[in-house]
């Protein structure tokens, strides 16, 4: 009988979920104003963290434009850090990171001709 009650306990405490741990938050601050800016930071246990603050802007418009900017830092599979700066605007997002691809550089031919045509007179039509 006792063989039974200890295989039970131990097939109820094997079949008990087995997630991961809870990541900690180890710093986290937010402050939102009345006029519509804000601040907030944050950063956990396994090595995420990311700020940011936005603020009105008064862009000429009816409307002012809210302007954030903030990054944003994680570490990578590989174990690097991958670090984001950014800011979001009128003008749309604007990632900047070493990790973001970049677009091939203009080969010198096309280069040449970009010149040659910012420089020549208007032909008339």
């Amino acid at each position: 009988m006792k063989t039974i009650v200890a295989l039970s306990l131990l097939a109820v405490a094997l079949a008990a979920p087995q997630g991961p741990e809870p990541i900690p938050i180890l710093r986290q601050n937010s402050d939102i104003n009345p006029d519509g800016s804000f601040q907030y930071s944050f950063e956990t246990g396994n090595g995420i963290s990311a700020d940011a603050s936005g603020q009105l802007r008064n862009i000429g418009a009816e409307e002012p434009a809210l302007q954030i900017q903030g990054q944003v830092q994680y570490p990578s599979d590989d174990g690097s850090n991958i670090q984001l700066t950014y800011v979001a605007d009128e003008n749309g997002y604007q990632p900047q990171g070493a990790h973001l691809p970049t677009p091939p550089p203009i080969p010198a031919e096309i280069q040449r001709a970009l010149a040659y045509l910012a420089t020549a007179a208007p032909q008339p039509q």
